[in-house]
Parts: structure tokens; C-alpha cells; sequence
């Protein structure tokens, strides 16, 4: 494909680099299909996947949003094309495509992720029917769907630490640093994932833990399918963990070339009017909302009036820290950010604060965990009890109690023991026990009180 070519050399010229970049041209149903699968259509089929399609479907469907491209963290890197598109679109795309591809390869969180995905899911798909058969369809996909419903309660930082410490071991003689990731931290669960090699004796738990969800496959007193099909949803969602933590990062460098690289040479001049609607549709920002797309190219444009290494702050940040470093009072006060508070009458928003310093705080603590509560498993009670004790790292936002039940109650399902979780509202304590499909909650040491019905 000529025009790929040409994004690919413009790209290295830049200083952009990346493994090959594959291109496939698929109709926008098929992307939106592929897209539903997160990238990877060999992976097991779930409702959830389903439901997903639809939503694409629909939104491209009504005009209300349309996938131009999709590219996949893997080696070579994947990137499925809209055949429908124009061809300065195609163009854009495809330079969009290697701004992504540069910052899976070189991106400081990208770094545990296992390289090669495609084989993986296509091993978990397989391992998934293979329990279908022995267990019924019907039994395993309600299995799946709880799993799945507990993806949230990992550590998203926990990849990292492992993929810091395996190079420092490799550094001392130890391990080969190159080997997967994924497999180094998911080595105790090799005793039934896959029929692999039996772990040398139990594993005693490590506390405290914010990856409740590999806990709860390591320790549980499940069948050996059911912590087979947690360990596969575990390793999913911390192959899928990075984009999480750097949806502004990733997305503001992919536009910040694509732009360069355009108005660099590759479009011909009676493409400029198409490209600039293209390009401003993709990056205007909603009322109330921030576009990942605009936060993060208007980042990158202010680091590089600032004299900062572009390719450094690539190299090195998640979206918190990259936040962090470049963003100040001028870039705050000249992108009119502010921070939304609730009309007391209930009347919807309204301006909070125009404070470079408040918003900032705002942004960051909207993005600190990848958007997610702060929930450590802290404590297992001795005793034959098996109580497991969570914490809520509160920061100023209160947990939805009902919504925290309902996941509680799940958790208590697969480790078929109480849970009790400890959390803030207000200035006052509340601690949720779930125990036999009940969830009570108490204030302080107050009495427990049953929550509503849709929550107990």
C-alpha cells in the first residue's frame, strides 16, 4: 500500500519507531465487531462482547460515533482499517496508527505486556470450550460473567513493580528479564491453568494486596475450571491494564504526529479543508467533558513550548504523572478547565472553581487507579472463618453503598466465605459485611442495618 508506505517513512524520519505495522481493511461492521472483542477476534465469546457490538453498531448506525481505525499492542502491531473511509482519512489513520505503534513499543507500562496476544487469546478461547463440554455452556458462561465482573478489582501498578523487579533480578543473574511477563505473574497459578506444571506446595497469601481478583484464583476454594477461567480473565485484563492507565498519553501522542505528519507532507493541499473537519471532529471536547484525544495532543503541544523532551515524557509516563509534569497554571487558565459542582437545588452543574491548583487536583484524582476506588484486601481471618477484609483508600469521593454491596456479594459467591469492607462516608466509618448472600452495613460501632432490597 503506497500511502502506508510513505506514513511509515515520514513516521521514522520523525524519529518514530515501532515494530511492523500490519494493516488489514475490513468494512465498518466487521471493525466494530473486532473492536467489541477488544482487538482480538479468536478471544471466547461472552454476552458482554455482544452487547458491546451492539452499542458500536448503533452509534455508527445513528451518527453518533464512528471507529476510524483500531490498532493492537502486539508484535507485529496489528491495525484494522475502515474500508469506507476517504483516502486523506485512510491517511490520517494510518499516521495515527504509527504514533500508537511508537508508544507501545517504547512506553515505560507497555513493558510487561506479553508480545504476542493473538496466540494467547486464542489459547484461552480454546481452553473456555473445552470447559463448556465438560461443564455445560450455561454453567461456565455464568461463571465467566462473574469473573468478568470483578476485572476492576486489580492492581493496576502491580504489572509494573513485577516487570521492575524481574530487570533487577535479571541485572543481579537471575531470571531472564525477556522472558513473559504475564507468565512470570501468573506462575502460581500454574498448577491448573492449561495443565501446566504443579507448583511446589501451596501458596501462602501475601497481604496486604490490591489484586483481589488473583487472590481470590490462588486461594479460593473453587473447582480447578473455575480458577482456570479466573486465571484467564486475570491475565486479560492486565494485558489490557496500560490502555487504562494512559488513554490521554497514548491517544495526544498518536494525534500529535498525525497532525505533524500531515501537514508535514503527506496530504496533497486539496486535502487540507477535509483533513482539518476530520481532525477537529476527533479532538473537540464535548460540554463537561474532557476528550482524551484534545487533553492530550494540547499536552504535548504545551511540553513542546515548555523545551520538553517529547520522546522522554512518551518514554516514561502514565497518564497521572504525564498530567502531572506538563500540565500548569498557563496551560489550565488558556484551556479554560475548571472543576463542576452539583446546583444544591439539584438543578444540574454549575462552575466550581476556575483554581489552576484545584483543577489540577481534580484531574489527577480523577485519573489516579485508572478511574477506579482504591480497594485492598488488608486482612484473612484465621480460625476456619476465611473472613476476608477489604479497605476503601478513600480520597474524597464516597463508594455508591449499593453498588459496593452488590459487588461484595459477588465476591463472597466465589470465595464462599464473609467478606466485610471497610470504607467512608462523610466523616463517618462504614463497614459492609456480606455473609450468606445478606449485606449489612454499620455505621461506627452502631448496630447493622440491612441495605435497600436492590442491594441486599
Amino acid at each position: 500500500m503506497r500511502e502506508a508506505q510513505r506514513a511509515e517513512a515520514a513516521a521514522t524520519d520523525a524519529g518514530l519507531s515501532f515494530f511492523e505495522v500490519v494493516f488489514e481493511m475490513l468494512d465498518a461492521a466487521d471493525v466494530n465487531a473486532v473492536a467489541a472483542y477488544g482487538g482480538f477476534p479468536t478471544r471466547y465469546p461472552s454476552w458482554r462482547f455482544g452487547m458491546e457490538y451492539e452499542r458500536l453498531a448503533k452509534g455508527h448506525e445513528w451518527g453518533l460515533s464512528k471507529i476510524y481505525e483500531l490498532v493492537v499492542n502486539h508484535d507485529p502491531t496489528i491495525a484494522y482499517l475502515v474500508r469506507s473511509n476517504s483516502l486523506m482519512e485512510q491517511k490520517l489513520v494510518m499516521a495515527h496508527v504509527f504514533g500508537h505503534a511508537d508508544f507501545f513499543r517504547h512506553n515505560a507500562w507497555f513493558a510487561p505486556t506479553e508480545r504476542h496476544m493473538l496466540d494467547r487469546f486464542e489459547e484461552h478461547a480454546r481452553r473456555i470450550q473445552e470447559h463448556v463440554e465438560r461443564h455445560g455452556q450455561d454453567r461456565v458462561e455464568r461463571f465467566l460473567d462473574v469473573a468478568l465482573s470483578l476485572e476492576p478489582l486489580m492492581d493496576p501498578h502491580g504489572p509494573q513493580r513485577r516487570y521492575r523487579a524481574a530487570q533487577s533480578r535479571a541485572a543481579r543473574g537471575g531470571a531472564p528479564a525477556g522472558s513473559s511477563q504475564v507468565e512470570r505473574s501468573r506462575a502460581s497459578l500454574r498448577l491448573v491453568m492449561g495443565g501446566a506444571e504443579a507448583a511446589p506446595g501451596p501458596v501462602a497469601p501475601e497481604l496486604p494486596t490490591f489484586d483481589l481478583l488473583t487472590f481470590i484464583a490462588e486461594h479460593s476454594e473453587l473447582e480447578d475450571w473455575e480458577r482456570d477461567v479466573l486465571g484467564i480473565v486475570a491475565a486479560e485484563a492486565e494485558y489490557f491494564l496500560p490502555q487504562r492507565l494512559t488513554k490521554i498519553i497514548n491517544e495526544g501522542w498518536a494525534s500529535f504526529w498525525h497532525s505533524r505528519l500531515l501537514t508535514g507532507g503527506l496530504l496533497d493541499p486539496s486535502e487540507l479543508v477535509e483533513f482539518a473537519d476530520c481532525h477537529s471532529s476527533a479532538t473537540q471536547a464535548a460540554p463537561g467533558q474532557l476528550n482524551p484525544y484534545k487533553l492530550g495532543i494540547e499536552l504535548f503541544r504545551h511540553a513542546e513550548h515548555l523545551g520538553l523532551d517529547l520522546f522522554r515524557l512518551r518514554a516514561v509516563h502514565n497518564d497521572v504523572s504525564f498530567v502531572d509534569e506538563v500540565m500548569d497554571e498557563e496551560f489550565i487558565q488558556r484551556s479554560a478547565l475548571f472543576v463542576s459542582e452539583q446546583h444544591r437545588s439539584g438543578e444540574g452543574a454549575r462552575i466550581g472553581t476556575r483554581d489552576h491548583v484545584a483543577v489540577k487536583q481534580e484531574l489527577l484524582r480523577s485519573l489516579a487507579w485508572a478511574g477506579q476506588p482504591r480497594i485492598e484486601l488488608v486482612d484473612v481471618a484465621g480460625g476456619g472463618s476465611r473472613e476476608l477484609t477489604l479497605r476503601h483508600h478513600h480520597d474524597g469521593r464516597d463508594l455508591k453503598l449499593d453498588e459496593a454491596a452488590q459487588v461484595l456479594k459477588t465476591i463472597e459467591g466465589l470465595w464462599r466465605a464473609p467478606v466485610q469492607l471497610i470504607t467512608a462516608e462523610g466523616d463517618d466509618e462504614r463497614r459492609l459485611s456480606a455473609a450468606g448472600g445478606v449485606v449489612q452495613v454499620r455505621a461506627d460501632e452502631g448496630p447493622p442495618s440491612a441495605l435497600p432490597s436492590k442491594a441486599s
